[in-house]
């Protein structure tokens, strides 16, 4: 009986260690890689590299003392029911492969949650900070109030995925080894690459681009800019890569996508080199008085929307994870609003998945069903 013990035992220490030690090697796939010396050596040259790393345009203040809204930051929010989740299911187009033409078209654009994006833009198709599953290093850390519309497994074919920096939210692992065996392009920040390359990416396939640096194929340009944020894996890769935002060109139409990023004059420049555009996405969620430049407030969403020339909006980085102090809606309510009474924004609101041509689609606001 003592021997059976015994080996039940120790058979049950063995499956936990190896459970372990499997959870462990993942986690430190999760975590990623950060540039080498050799490849940080050559950022020192630029303005915004000093003592090791990226430097923002503006400081971000913190002020925990100030922060608002429900919502606890402590490890109890991890069980206690969340105040800020929709108490119904959010709408959603689903997705699959056989939802996207075979030949891209020469404008549209699909939202699938949170900053991810699938954007059409004259023959090529490109994915934008592509997340489908978790926006954290382990599960559970972050919920999401909504799965993705498309299926990792279910991307249709891609020219491009391009990365604005390397937050959770922002880079899957998962994601990026999902596209290793194909023959996509990974344009990314400064330091980015080194994730990739961890994670099977082939270097020949990826663009590094720091502010004010463009990618150009064919009739296609895609610009870095600037913007008032961070990055980071881990306590000890803060600032170790670039944040950016992107001005997309093409022949006949234009994109800006904003990136995470707080209120600065950096829209204003961005509007005068690369504007007028004629779309933007920009980030509309996560603001704090406790972290005022962190993410935009909705005034100067509208704000920033008027610097850059947009001719229309999509507000993006809202409705799918646990990462804020207010309600799910609030952000897209204050918008909506603002929008409605500013007279001069035209604002489009596509639900999870739904496909959008820019200037020949309207949209509505299908959240206010939700509650």
């Amino acid at each position: 009986m003592n021997k059976k013990i015994m080996r039940r035992t120790l058979w049950s220490a063995l499956v936990v260690a190896a459970i372990a030690a499997t959870g462990g090697c993942h986690l430190l796939q999760e975590l990623g890689e950060a540039p080498s010396d050799m490849e940080a050596a050559r950022y020192t040259k630029l303005p915004y590299y000093r003592n090791g790393q990226f430097q923002s345009t503006e400081s971000l203040p913190y002020y925990p003392e100030r922060a608002t809204g429900r919502g606890s930051s402590s490890w109890m929010r991890f069980v206690l029911p969340n105040p800020n989740a929709p108490e119904k299911p959010l709408p959603q187009v689903l997705l699959d492969k056989s939802s996207f033409p075979a030949t891209p078209d020469a404008f549209s654009v699909y939202w699938l949650g949170h900053s991810s994006l699938i954007i059409e833009l004259e023959g090529k198709r490109l994915a934008v900070d592509p997340v489908f599953g978790n926006a954290a290093p382990l599960p559970g850390i972050v919920r999401r109030f909504v799965a993705a519309p498309l299926k990792c497994g279910e991307l249709p074919p891609l020219d491009y995925v391009l990365i604005t920096h390397d937050h959770y939210d922002h880079l899957e692992y998962a994601t990026v080894r999902a596209l290793r065996d194909t023959n996509v392009r990974f344009i990314v920040p400064l330091g980015v690459g080194a994730h990739l390359r961890k994670w099977g990416i082939a270097a020949a396939r990826i663009d590094e681009l720091g502010w004010g640096e463009t990618y150009r194929a064919n009739d296609l340009t895609i610009a870095a800019e600037r913007t008032i944020h961070y990055s980071g894996r881990t306590f000890d890769t803060r600032n170790k890569s670039l944040w950016t935002s992107y001005a997309l060109r093409g022949e006949q139409f234009s994109i800006f996508i904003s990136g995470d990023s707080g209120y600065g004059e950096h829209f204003r420049d961005i509007g005068a080199k690369h504007g007028p555009f004629d779309l933007a996405f920009i980030e509309i969620d996560g603001w704090n008085a406790g972290w005022p430049k962190t993410h935009l407030f909705p005034e100067e969403v509208i704000q920033a929307y008027r610097d850059i020339g947009a001719r229309a909006l999509v507000p993006v980085h809202w409705g799918v994870f646990d990462l804020a102090r207010h309600p799910w809606d609030e952000s897209i309510r204050l918008i909506a609003d603002l929008a409605a009474r500013a007279g001069d924004v035209k604002l489009l609101t596509p639900r999870m998945g739904e496909k959008l041509v820019p200037g020949q689609d309207t949209t509505n606001a299908w959240w206010e069903s939700v509650k």
